[in-house]
Order: C-alpha cells, then sequence, then structure tokens
C-alpha cells in the first residue's frame, strides 16, 4: 500500500521528469456508508441542510452548509445570506451529482442554522469562511472521510471543466476589473499548494500547477495525506481536518463558478 510519502514522491518525480504513472485513487465512495453505521451528522445527511453562519464585524457574513464541502456563500451584513446560500443549490447539486452523491443531495430539505459564530477578518474582508462549525471537530468515520473526499474530488473536476472550457477572455467586474483566466487558474491551484496542502504534509513546487498531469498526482498526494491524517486522529495542523476539506472545496469552486459566471463564450457579438 502507497503511504503519503510515496505519493509526495511521485509527484517529485512527475515534476522533474513530466512522466510516470499516476497513483491510484484508493478510495471507495461513501455510497457504503449508511452500511457501515453511523454518520456524524445524525441521521444520515438529510433533511434539514444543517448551516453554520459565521458573523464578520462589519461587512460581510457567511453561511456554511459544512456537510456539503464547497457549499459556502457569503453576503453583505444585512442581506439574506441564507437566500444566497439556497440560490447555489441548483450549482451545488451537480457537484454532488458527480461525486456519486446526486440522489442523497436531492433528497435534503430546507437550510436550518445550527450554530452561529463570529467570523475572523477574512470573514469581512474576503466573504470567506474562517471558523470550523463544532461538528467539523469531531471524528470521522472512514465513510465520512471517504464522502468528503469524493466531494473535494468533484469540486476539483467542476473547477478543471469550466477553466478548460470557458472563453479566454472573461466578462469584466462592474468597475472593469477581475482577474484574467489564466491568473483565477494559477491563483487557485497555487494558493492549495502554498497553503492548503502542506498543512496534510504534501510539499511540492509552486510550479506543480502549470502541469495537468504533474497536478493530477499531486492531489492523489493531498487524498493520501488526508487519509493519513484521518487514520492517525491528527488535525491539519492547527485546522480540523473537516475544515480543511471545506476550505479546500470551497475555494475551487467560488473560483468555477466566478469563471462560469463572467464566460463570454454565448455572449452577444
Amino acid at each position: 500500500m502507497r503511504g503519503i510519502g510515496d505519493n509526495v514522491g511521485c509527484v517529485a518525480v512527475l515534476w522533474r521528469r513530466h512522466r510516470g504513472a499516476l497513483a491510484g485513487r484508493g478510495a471507495l465512495l461513501a455510497a457504503n456508508a449508511t452500511a457501515n453505521g453511523r454518520l456524524s451528522y445524525g441521521d444520515g445527511v438529510a433533511d434539514p441542510v444543517r448551516v453554520m453562519v459565521e458573523q464578520g464585524k462589519k461587512k460581510r457574513v457567511v453561511a456554511c452548509a459544512f456537510d456539503w464541502p464547497g457549499w459556502d456563500r457569503s453576503a453583505r451584513i444585512g442581506q439574506d445570506v441564507l437566500a444566497v446560500l439556497a440560490a447555489y443549490r441548483p450549482r451545488y447539486a451537480k457537484v454532488a451529482e458527480l461525486a456519486g452523491f446526486g440522489a442523497e443531495f436531492g433528497d435534503t430539505g430546507e437550510l436550518e442554522v445550527v450554530e452561529r459564530v463570529d467570523g475572523i477578518g477574512m470573514t469581512d474582508y474576503y466573504g470567506v469562511s474562517g471558523r470550523a462549525a463544532a461538528p467539523e471537530h469531531d471524528p470521522m468515520t472512514d465513510a465520512e472521510c471517504d464522502r468528503k473526499i469524493e466531494l473535494l474530488r468533484a469540486c476539483w473536476s467542476t473547477f478543471d471543466d469550466f477553466a478548460a472550457r470557458v472563453s479566454a477572455e472573461l466578462r469584466k467586474g462592474p468597475r472593469g476589473g477581475g482577474r484574467e483566466k489564466d491568473e483565477i487558474i494559477r491563483h487557485v491551484n497555487g494558493a492549495e499548494i502554498d497553503e492548503f496542502a502542506p498543512k496534510v504534509g504534501v510539499k511540492v513546487p509552486l510550479e506543480t500547477r502549470d502541469d495537468t498531469q504533474v497536478l493530477r498526482a499531486y492531489r492523489d498526494a493531498v487524498v493520501a495525506g488526508i487519509r493519513a491524517h484521518h487514520a492517525r486522529g491528527d488535525p491539519a495542523r492547527s485546522w480540523p481536518l473537516q475544515f480543511l476539506i471545506r476550505r479546500c472545496a470551497w475555494h475551487m469552486l467560488d473560483h468555477a463558478w466566478e469563471l462560469e459566471d463572467r464566460d463570454l463564450t454565448n455572449a452577444p457579438a
């Protein structure tokens, strides 16, 4: 059985030589979750959808459907952040379907706020969740870990899909700004490589983001790192492991949906 060190070594070899076999996925779909006993989310992850609301001090509030990694949305204070989160349900449904959990997600009910926490500086400035929900501090079963990994993989695939097919030039923001497509792709993959992956022991050159094959092997190493930390019961440094998965998934989807929204492929001439 390959360990995390083997996976990181594979990334290094691919980076130097741009060849080699990719690490296998090694994950079982969490369709077996109910057969393996409890889910830490209560009676499955069905009705309702549990939400944590993270309140910034001055500008923004974030709603996090933390049982579904990546389904976090923000709004300005005073706006209905739950309505914003609900508006993205159809988009997240495609991610859940890709991960093999379309039926499970389709059975989910209304949003229910189960926790409210104070945000951090990034909550206000970027509209990003900086706090773990209380259940994210709990240990996962193997089935729960498998499930969240598959959802993370679906977020990676969703981002890659939009990055490959949206127009080279993107619609400008209301003030004429916004990153260009290539800048977004480099930012998203680079942030994960530089900030998130080291939390599970994966350290690779930043240039890994520039080669598709190398990036794929790097992601396999991240999955191996998550599994290794889960098996030992270790956090992702100062973050609960479940929060790391959610942050990675959110960053991928946030920019994937940005690419989709700014795509000029079918824009009028």
